[in-house]
Formats: structure tokens, C-alpha cells, sequence
């Protein structure tokens, strides 16, 4: 597992296009917490449940912990519902698949519906991660895409959101195509930042809720 960096990453395009107002910051902390804080009690059955489900079926942990990175590549550990199986990545990173077999009988409903990713709250409470923002990738797969995909690392101008421009324009993908369209819409999230876009975003995440793709 990697450890956190004694530095920053810094993009190589730490931002592209406008800068948000002075005043976006405070806001968007303040959209943060407000927002995480009521998702939390209004979602804690079905957080309690999910909890439950994992401890019975499998009877490891609960919560999945990895290292991210976070804005200007900042590494951070992310929290998730574990719902593959304690070996998954014995062979080492990979991307799930269709029917992966590495997934926890009776969960693919959390990853379908991205409810395994709701602990993730707390990572926006700490002020780790946003509602809305481009999504945090492992380092290693950033290390992975980076000669692949020019600008890659300009994703990191910006705190990783729960949700995002990319995921609601996009959906799921975890091929390396995907990665490049999911990269313009990130890049068009750093260009057109403020708080009335990422209200947009979060209503716009609704309907998105259920993703037959998600695997």
C-alpha cells in the first residue's frame, strides 16, 4: 500500500481556463458539509443495512480503506463498503468487470446503484473530497493512464468530488477510452466552476442513481 506523499504530486496543468470567484471556496465548503451531513442521517438505514449485509455474507470488515489522490495529488485514504472479497487484488489493481467473481455474493446492488460508495461522506466531512467534483483515482492508475492520456493529471486541479460533471454527462466506464471522454468533461467542471454548477450536478446525479453499467 502506498504511503502518503511528503509533497504534493503537482499537475502538470494544474488548472485549465477561469478560476472560480473568491468567494466559491467558502461556499462550496459550506454546500459541503450541509449537504453531506443531511445525506448521512437521511441515508443511515441504508448505510446500517449495507453494513449488516457485508459482516453476515462475508464476515470482514465493513469498510474498504485505499489510498487516492486527492487535489494537486495529494494522497488521502478513501472509504468504501467492501464488497469484494478480502483477496480481490492478491494479482494486483485491476478494474472489475462484468460478473467479477472477486464481488461479494448479494452486493452487486451496492456497486450498480453506487451505494458502496456513500461512506465516502465522511471523506467530504474531513474535507478530503466534495459532493461534486472529478472523481479520485488511485495514483497507480494514474501512473498508468498518464502516457496514454495527455493532461490526465490536470483532473487534480480540483478537490475529488462523490459526484461530477463526468459521471453524469459520461456514466461508468474503466477502460482507458472512457478515461479520455470522462477527461473533458472534468476539464470543462475546472473551466466552468461555481456553486450553481454543482447544484446543477447533484440534481443531475439523481436519475443516475442506478447505473445498469456499474460492475
Amino acid at each position: 500500500m502506498p504511503q502518503p506523499a511528503a509533497q504534493p504530486r503537482e499537475s502538470r496543468v494544474a488548472l485549465i481556463g477561469g478560476r472560480p470567484t473568491p468567494a466559491y471556496p467558502m461556499a462550496k465548503r459550506a454546500f459541503d458539509i450541509c449537504g453531506s451531513g443531511l445525506a448521512l442521517l437521511a441515508l443511515a438505514p441504508v448505510l446500517l443495512f449495507c453494513a449488516a449485509w457485508i459482516k453476515l455474507v462475508d464476515g470482514g470488515p465493513v469498510i474498504y480503506r485505499q489510498w487516492r489522490a486527492g487535489r494537486n495529488g495529494w494522497l488521502f485514504v478513501i472509504y468504501k463498503f467492501r464488497t469484494m472479497r478480502l483477496d480481490a487484488e492478491a494479482a494486483g489493481a485491476r478494474f472489475a468487470s462484468i460478473n467479477d467473481p472477486r464481488i461479494i455474493p448479494g452486493c452487486g446492488w451496492m456497486r450498480r446503484s453506487h451505494v458502496d460508495e456513500l461512506p465516502q461522506l465522511f471523506n467530504i466531512l474531513k474535507g478530503e473530497m466534495s459532493l461534486v467534483g472529478p472523481r479520485p483515482e488511485r495514483p497507480e492508475m494514474i501512473d498508468e493512464l498518464k502516457p496514454e492520456i495527455p493532461d490526465f493529471e490536470a483532473r487534480l486541479g480540483a478537490t475529488p468530488g462523490l459526484t461530477g460533471l463526468a459521471q453524469v454527462a459520461a456514466g461508468y466506464s474503466n477502460d482507458t477510452e472512457g478515461m479520455r471522454t470522462k477527461l473533458r468533461y472534468d476539464l470543462e467542471y475546472l473551466r466552468r466552476r461555481s456553486l450553481l454548477a454543482d447544484a446543477h450536478v447533484v440534481v443531475k446525479t439523481v436519475p443516475k442513481f442506478w447505473d445498469h453499467a456499474a460492475c
